[in-house]
């Protein structure tokens, strides 16, 4: 194999490892919301084991990141895939750390019957689900347009926020001793919103890569 060729299969390998993650995260996010609907407290407790793993996962993207640098020494593109790379699996890795949040959550809530039923939660949740699939479509695809669809669709999770949290207010405001639970719904819905943030972050490193410049597709 010539050295480009290998060049290229580890790239590959890359690649797979951060879609490998993504799929980890995806999982915990799910899992989470499922251990919150039907208060699941052995779930939420391994989930927040299951978190060792990904850390792991992070750490061999970053060192086989490093090696490939040191060994091949690339330039121009290549160089921003490999910092992309890195900066998409810390991304990655912080979304995956909000699925743990969550299950803590899920764990004070415990087994207290929930004071609204958590529709808008779920569809911030299956919303930050298609964000991340099609922000790692992107990733593998360089595609631009892909990666601009995420950030919009972010708005639509920012909205759902707003509205779950007003709506939380309310209650509190009629039934004071729900307080305790309110929070950890508001936490949840917060962690769900910043972890939508963070794969729009993944858009903004695609469009890095690209373009070879920065983008806030936050705030466009």
């Amino acid at each position: 194999m010539s050295v480009r060729g290998k060049f290229d299969y580890d790239l590959k390998e890359l690649q797979g490892k951060l879609l490998e993650i993504g799929s980890f995260a995806q999982d915990a996010l799910t899992r989470s919301i499922d251990a919150l609907e039907t208060k699941n407290i052995e779930l939420a407790l391994e989930i927040m084991d299951d978190d060792a793993q990904a850390d792991l996962m992070y750490e061999e993207i970053n060192d086989f990141a490093i090696l490939l640098i040191a060994k091949q020494a690339p330039v121009a593109i290549d160089l921003r895939r490999i910092i992309v790379a890195i900066k998409i699996a810390t991304d990655i890795e912080r979304i995956a750390d909000y699925a743990v949040n969550i299950a803590k959550s899920t764990i004070r809530i415990g087994a207290e019957p929930l004071v609204k039923p958590i529709v808008h939660i779920k569809q911030m949740h299956m919303l930050t689900l298609e964000m991340l699939k099609l922000s790692l479509e992107a990733f593998d695809d360089e595609d631009i347009v892909k990666a601009k669809k995420v950030a919009q669709m972010d708005d639509e999770v920012d909205d759902l926020y707003g509205q779950t949290i007003r709506d939380l207010l309310q209650i509190n405001l009629q039934n004071p001793e729900f307080l305790p639970q309110i929070t950890q719904l508001s936490f949840i819905c917060r962690f769900l919103e910043r972890a939508a943030d963070h794969v729009t972050n993944i858009s903004e490193h695609i469009f890095y890569l690209v373009k070879g410049r920065q983008y806030d597709l936050n705030n466009s």
